[in-house]
């Protein structure tokens, strides 16, 4: 718990052509050895990250990724993984040298921009060469801020840690709940958290660690029970909790403990407002209306656990999905960066609750999948959908209720 998470980690990404010092500023950066450095282009093959923390804004990931102008069948492997970098940064640093920009950093600069991401451009190697007047004022144009440094010396690192701070989203790490505006100070919320399977002895998986310290920052109370402990733990209490969080595997049994009047989600549920936009994938959700069998559904994942036993993404919810539908339905499955880039083989996305994965990461996703026309939901989101209780599952948050009735009604 005293590691802040990747998926609440401004994500920093460095983009640029091979060999113009990616690695060395990173290194300078950090002031570690984090990437190989090497006079030969290329060296850097796999993206690379470092979390640091950069005062006084806060907890950030470095990502320093392989140079995309690389050629060859394994240059084109190492491009597709960086440009998959390009759909989770939040904030862009393009690393070219003085008299060097052209058509190459230019194209990156666009893409970066039309994810809506802020862009620094890193004039490297200053102490052999310096930009010019004109080169600096061509990227003020193009809505880029333009630094001047050099890895070797150390020269302009204090600027440009300042214009990655003057850059960074302002509100990046405030205004984020994950629960703790559902519970008000002094109130209890209580945390059904079966013993999971395939998270290592002693822990909690993250999202539930995630909620109890939500809870904690605001001074709420965390009453956490098993499935089999809900009933009697509920009679226990004086007065009602303000709020039930279940893990969805549990979903069912909890909704048949929990009274009415309790309001009930899930740990998934709350990611999927924490980490994407739950009304859109609460209107994803509709998309299970119009499956028929030998439709395929993508299930995704960001994570890269060894599945064992009733595997939620790979037994469970396929189960409840066919169970539903009432024919054979296909079922793809992808982990950790993987994500298609052609979505049209699937008819509904079922993604996890990207704990840990960034919020960027995410939307970008759903962003793709809109405009593929494929309708992307959420492993809590399907599974109160697939077993009746999706309307009480949403209860806790009005704006996306109202937003079913409204599209179940179009």
């Amino acid at each position: 718990m005293q590691a802040t998470p990747k998926s609440l980690r401004l994500h920093i990404g460095l983009f640029g052509r091979r060999n113009v010092g990616k690695s060395s500023l990173l290194n300078a950066i950090t002031r570690q050895q984090v990437s190989i450095v090497s006079a030969q282009a290329g060296t850097t093959t796999d993206p690379v990250e470092k979390p640091m923390e950069l005062l006084p804004l806060g907890p950030v990931q470095f990502v320093d990724t392989a140079g995309v102008d690389d050629e060859g069948a394994l240059g084109e492997l190492r491009i597709a993984r960086t440009r998959a970098v390009l759909e989770r940064v939040d904030l862009g640093v393009i690393v070219t040298e003085a008299g060097a920009w052209g058509a190459f950093e230019q194209m990156l600069l666009t893409e970066l921009k039309s994810r809506k991401v802020p862009v620094l451009v890193a004039f490297n190697k200053m102490d052999l060469k310096l930009a010019s007047p004109a080169e600096r004022s061509q990227m003020e144009s193009l809505d880029a801020l333009p630094v001047a440094v050099s890895s070797l010396t150390g020269a302009g690192l204090a600027e440009l840690r300042e214009g990655l701070l003057k850059l960074a989203p302002a509100d990046f790490f405030e205004n984020r709940r994950l629960v703790s505006d559902l519970v008000p100070p002094g109130e209890v919320a209580v945390l059904v958290v079966p013993i999971d399977k395939e998270a290592p002895k002693g822990r909690l998986i993250l999202p539930q660690v995630m909620t109890i310290r939500d809870l904690l920052d605001a001074e709420s109370m965390a009453l956490v029970v098993q499935e089999r402990e809900l009933k009697n733990a509920l009679d226990r209490l004086k007065t009602p909790p303000a709020l039930v969080v279940t893990d969805s595997q549990a979903f069912l049994k909890v909704a048949a403990d929990v009274p009415k009047g309790i309001p009930m989600t899930s740990f998934s549920i709350l990611m999927a407002r924490f980490q994407g936009n739950l009304t859109e994938q609460v209107r994803g959700t509709l998309g299970i209306e119009k499956l028929k069998g030998g439709d395929t559904v993508l299930i995704a994942e960001t994570c890269s656990h060894h599945p064992v036993g009733e595997d939620i993404g790979r037994v469970k919810i396929p189960r409840w999905l066919t169970q539903y539908v009432g024919a054979r339905v296909e079922f793809a499955h992808v982990q950790g960066r993987d994500f298609p880039q052609d979505l049209s083989p699937y008819k509904l996305v079922v993604h996890c609750g990207n704990c840990t994965g960034n919020r960027k990461e995410l939307h970008s996703r759903l962003h793709r999948c809109q405009q593929a026309g494929v309708p992307m939901t959420n492993y809590g989101l399907t599974i109160a959908y697939s077993l009746g209780i999706f309307e009480r599952s949403l209860a806790p948050f009005p704006d996306a209720l109202a937003a079913f009735h409204a599209a179940r009604k179009a």
